[in-house]
């Protein structure tokens, strides 16, 4: 519990007196009633000393002070005209002679003196460190992200300085990632702009080709009514993309959790992507760990994580390349791993690859990926399930992807 600086202060005073009797009494010996006169007369002294500085701050006159160092040389003057009073005062109780009187009042001068060119030093010295924040919070406002204040000593000071930087570095990382996140989301603009207008325009062409009756030959017919098919496909699947992204973004995905058998996902995934497996002459195979089943999970969903994460790898792997999956509980948790032997990801890239619009390749060609959705609409079922997810990567050297349930 903080104690108020009043109370602070009077129980300083209260120390104060009791030093000073005690080293009277101990020091001289005196009569009772010379220590009861000591006494009436420290407390006399003390009670002045304290209106005269209480005075002085209930005015506020720290308040009115161009600087810090006026402030502080200010209670060094007070300090030494209070301990002039004082010393002076009890010279003359006791009636000290004159050539006494004066010597202590030149001694007291001089020591006052002392105090004040030494409160001045120390006073410019702390008043150079606050204005070394000042001057570094200023250029921060002014949008120097990069302005840091160099820490020396272990005092409130110092503390100021090391939570400043850190203000900053945290300022400069949310800086540089709004900066990201912007040019991401332009970058969304031309992507999703092109993946909606390639297959349109495709299927644009192929209905007034039929309904203008130039297609005669039934094949013919049937091989455009298919690619405008596929087209839908893809519009479909992109819309369905940016409506989950938004429900993650807003948090409102919703999910279905029951006791599911995750061995029985995994396989439908490797029986949905066996043909194209084959076709691509990779090997996909999967492995499942005693006790994983049943898992609590939104069986759709995790489906859906386990074929962005099957899809990705197949796309990234070469001819006579190898996608795997295993899954294996581990303390209370059910750990799934995706691995493939491609081509690996770009190590600039791993800290970016669960982003929204992220993708590493520069070019927009369709068979490359869409508009880099997949794994942030990856890393939001996970999260939404309590679970974690992260990436292991090196180029050239394959990938794994691993994700737990809890």
């Amino acid at each position: 519990m903080k104690i108020p600086i009043m109370m602070r202060y009077t129980l300083g005073v209260v120390v104060v007196l009791a030093i000073s009797l005690g080293m009277f009494y101990w020091l001289m010996s005196p009569p009772m009633a010379e220590l009861g006169l000591m006494c009436v007369f420290l407390l006399v002294t003390a009670v002045i000393s304290s209106l005269a500085g209480f005075m002085a701050y209930r005015l506020g006159w720290m308040n009115y002070s161009p600087s810090l160092r006026w402030n502080l040389l200010a209670g060094y003057g007070i300090a030494s005209i209070l301990t002039f009073f004082n010393v002076w005062l009890t010279a003359r109780l006791m009636f000290a002679s004159q050539h006494d009187l004066l010597l202590a009042v030149v001694l007291l001068v001089f020591a006052a003196g002392m105090a004040m060119v030494l409160g001045y030093f120390y006073s410019s010295a702390l008043a150079a460190r606050i204005g070394q924040v000042d001057g570094a919070a200023r250029q921060l406002a002014q949008g120097n992200l990069s302005v840091r204040i160099s820490t020396s000593g272990a005092d409130e000071i110092a503390t100021l300085a090391e939570s400043f930087n850190q203000m900053a570095v945290q300022l400069q990382i949310s800086t540089e990632k709004q900066r990201e996140v912007e040019k991401l989301r332009s970058d969304l603009v031309a992507w999703v702009g092109h993946d909606l207008q390639t297959p349109l325009a495709s299927m644009r062409a192929i209905l007034e080709a039929l309904a203008d009756g130039m297609v005669d030959d039934p094949q013919l017919a049937q091989r455009y009514l298919k690619a405008a098919q596929r087209d839908i496909r893809s519009l479909s699947l992109l819309i369905d993309d940016l409506f989950q992204m938004a429900q993650i973004d807003a948090g409102g995905l919703k999910l279905d959790i029951t006791p599911n058998s995750l061995g029985d996902l995994i396989s439908d995934t490797l029986e949905s992507f066996s043909e194209l497996a084959v076709r691509q002459e990779i090997h996909l195979a999967g492995a499942v760990g005693d006790g994983v089943d049943p898992v609590s999970m939104d069986a759709a969903r995790i489906g859906r994580v386990l074929n962005n994460l099957v899809g990705n790898a197949l796309r990234h792997t070469m001819a006579g390349g190898k996608v795997e999956i295993s899954a294996l509980r581990l303390a209370g948790k059910v750990q799934v791993m995706v691995t493939d032997t491609g081509d690996g990801i770009r190590a600039e890239d791993l800290e970016y690859v669960f982003e929204q619009f992220y993708r590493g390749e520069k070019s927009r060609s369709r068979a490359t990926g869409g508009a880099g959705l997949g794994l942030a609409i990856t890393r939001g079922i996970i999260q939404a399930h309590g679970g974690e997810i992260r990436v292991e990567s090196k180029e050239g050297d394959g990938t794994r992807f691993i994700f737990s349930l809890p």
